[in-house]
């Protein structure tokens, strides 16, 4: 209702502005992050900042809760069919937020989206044979074989309109160019994008017809990517948002010991790593090296891996706020290897001599990509790692961009060394290996973002008993010869776990969840 102040006493228009102002400030919130999702398709791109922010929006058969269990959403229940596979009973009465009726086919859909070439998030589909609609609330997961982590696995996996993606053209996911679903959303969730500016700003407010209830009492949440996080501190501080994730580690004392603000310090899923061109017959940013790639030997990949200090790198540039990473997971994740919890020692000399030994005694020149907006202290970890090869001779030619850049670099096999971060989705050791480990395959829906290619044939052959084996005894020792592999031949250099560190106003009461997801509808503003 438009007011007419001509008609209001002083009075009137001084309780009616004292109303709007507590208003604004109990109901609209402002968040930051230092990286902008960059798309707002849910089958787009496979990482963190955009599956974090379209869970607000869009939702899947299944979800996980505030301690990251797997808990019903748009499937009421699911029950497995003998060894193959799993039928889902699907909610009644949800609607998008265009107001179409979601049923089965949406789901069917959205599988064939998901899991189609264009698509980023296809190898969560690598077990599935086949997807049979039973009736409007009833679809099946056929599997090609036995698969116990299946509903696990696809927590993040978000139902889409086939009328509305069809109608505005957006059938098939894009990467690189875009289409409509690229900035526009018609989810099922608790919130819908009401705008969108790309690396400005994104608002959103509640979707009144949602199924379910919220906790939150927030009537528009505006999201502002803020690549400085010296600059987010400062708008935090200033009252110009409400939250950001994460701060320097470098403020968190002086954070804690303001009134008003609270600092949320949590451990994230998420184990940093170096990775490497495996497959490429040559270097590509090497001064020196011509005609082949020194990474193709283990030996130099463990120079690598011994001329880094990592306890050095958690305390000076990451404050002690992180714990050393033997393997691509963290000791927390369910099929983590105790048998293989040490990591190679930090040996300079060790990695001298392995360099001598695979005929680069005087080391040599290559490229190392990294980003500087995706992890906290991403570039910061980078330059002192590259201070430190250069030290047995490894001398890395640094380059750091936004993460928006990145991952296309990455795909277009621009490195000869590159450092990613991963959480896995399922929160079990077999979410690393198919995506990062096992030798990519198109078909088979296998490593879409093993970026350098390692390939080993027995991890290839013991990744789909992993995923089948019922007793979890046998799966370990599996999954433990699979570690032992990736170690022996320097597959990786996991380094750390990142830690969780958030803060926002004291008004502010939110959830904190291990795979850095910000969930707007547990967020109350008091």
């Amino acid at each position: 209702m438009a007011l007419k102040p001509r008609s209001l006493t002083l009075v009137g228009l001084a309780a009616a502005l004292s109303f709007f102002a507590s208003a604004v400030h109990a109901e609209t919130f402002r968040w930051a992050g230092t990286t902008d999702p960059q798309t707002m398709d849910p089958h787009a791109t496979n990482s963190a900042p955009v599956l974090g922010f379209l869970n607000n929006v869009y939702e899947g058969l299944v979800r996980r809760d505030k301690n990251m269990q797997i808990e019903p959403a748009l499937a009421t229940n699911w029950v497995q069919l003998g060894s193959d596979g799993w039928r889902f009973k699907l909610r009644k009465g949800v609607t998008f937020q265009n107001g179409a009726e979601f049923t089965a086919d949406d789901v069917l859909f959205s599988y064939e989206r998901a899991s189609s070439e264009e698509s980023d998030v296809r190898s969560w589909f690598s077990p599935i044979k086949s997807v049979n609609v039973v009736d409007d609330f009833t679809i099946d997961f056929m599997t090609i074989e036995p698969n116990p982590l299946f509903p696990d696995s696809i927590a993040n996996f978000m139902i889409m309109d086939r009328d509305w993606a069809t109608n505005n053209a957006a059938t098939r996911p894009s990467k690189e160019a875009e289409n409509y679903a690229t900035r526009n959303t018609n989810g099922t969730g608790a919130f819908t994008v009401t705008s969108r500016d790309p690396g400005v700003k994104t608002a959103l407010e509640p979707f009144a017809d949602w199924w379910d209830t919220t906790e939150s009492n927030i009537t528009e949440a505006l999201f502002t990517p803020i690549g400085e996080s010296a600059t987010g501190v400062a708008a935090l501080l200033s009252g110009e948002i409400d939250f950001i994730s994460p701060i320097p580690l470098q403020d968190v004392p002086r954070m804690k010991q303001r009134d008003g603000f609270t600092v949320h310090e949590g451990i994230e899923a998420r184990v940093i790593m170096f990775g490497f061109a495996h497959q490429a017959n040559e270097l590509k940013f090497s001064d020196g090296v011509t005609g082949n790639n020194p990474f193709q030997d283990v030996r130099v990949r463990q120079a690598a891996y011994q001329a880094i200090d990592v306890d050095a790198l958690i305390e000076k540039i990451m404050r002690g706020n992180a714990q050393p990473a033997s393997q691509l997971v963290s000791d927390s994740m369910k099929g983590y290897s105790q048998a293989h919890s040490e990591r190679l020692p930090y040996d300079p000399e060790a990695a001298k001599q392995l360099l001598a030994d695979a005929g680069y005694p005087d080391g040599f020149s290559f490229g190392l990509q990294c980003p500087n907006d995706r992890y906290i202290n991403d570039e910061a970890i980078c330059k002192a790692a590259a201070s430190m090869l250069s030290k047995v001779g490894l001398n890395a030619k640094l380059t750091s961009m936004p993460v928006r850049n990145y991952w296309p670099e990455l795909r277009e096999d621009k490195f000869d060394m590159y450092l990613l971060g991963w959480s896995p989705g399922t929160f079990d050791a077999e979410h690393p290996i198919r995506f990062l480990v096992a030798t990519p395959n198109e078909e088979k829906k296998l490593g879409s973002w093993n970026f350098g290619d390692y390939s080993n044939a027995r991890i290839d052959e013991l990744l789909p008993m992993i995923q089948t084996e019922l007793d979890d005894s046998k799966r370990q020792t599996m999954i433990d010869e699979i570690t032992k592999i990736m170690q022996d031949e320097g597959a990786y250099i996991p380094m750390y776990v990142q830690p969780l560190i958030w803060a926002s106003k004291d008004n502010i009461e939110l959830t904190q969840r291990t795979d850095d997801f910000f969930i707007l509808r547990w967020v109350t503003v008091n």
